[in-house]
């Protein structure tokens, strides 16, 4: 059930057992609500949302954290794959609240480790008034929806205006 990694610096460490739920939850600092949710988590949201839309070059919405389990939390400049790993996208993520904002373009892969701290930092050094204030201004500014179908259910997703699907800008 429980066992330990011995790194090469000499630190023991609990593996993770992915089988049970408890000890994950303690050792990843994950939480109850994201691991046991019947909502669809942010990432399969995320992709099936590229996914259904044939993985356009860019695209840029809105989802509520009340229909999501946010599962990306903390994560700001991140790549991700799609398609099996035929598309790679850089993901730019906020939480504006009471949205989470996605902004998608489709690139190569690329190290964002250092713009991810970067744009983490800044958000920590403003308080986060600004992603607020972003968040309240989305919830007049909204004019578009659409609905993303994932194993978990339909999520709604939020669009300042309609995409011209396959456009590059």
């Amino acid at each position: 059930m429980f066992s330990w990694n011995f790194l090469s610096r000499g630190i023991l460490r609990p593996k993770r057992d992915l089988k049970n739920p408890f000890i994950y939850i303690l050792q990843t600092g994950g939480t109850c609500r994201t691991l046991f949710t019947k909502k669809p988590k942010a990432s399969e949201v995320l992709t099936c949302h590229l996914e259904n839309n044939g993985c356009p070059p860019w695209t840029s919405y809105f989802v509520k954290y009340e229909s999501i389990a946010n599962d990306q939390r903390g994560r700001s400049h991140f790549n991700w794959a799609v398609g099996g790993g035929k598309h790679n996208y850089h993901i730019l993520r906020t939480g504006c609240y009471p949205y989470i904002k996605y902004h998608c373009s489709k690139r190569p892969y690329q190290d964002l480790r250092i713009e991810d701290t970067f744009f983490r930092v800044i958000k920590v050094m403003n308080l986060g008034i600004p992603c607020l204030a972003y968040g309240i201004a989305a919830t007049y500014l909204i004019r578009h929806t659409e609905e993303v179908h994932t194993p978990k259910g339909s999520v709604t997703i939020y669009f300042l205006y309609p995409e011209d699907r396959g456009s590059s800008f």
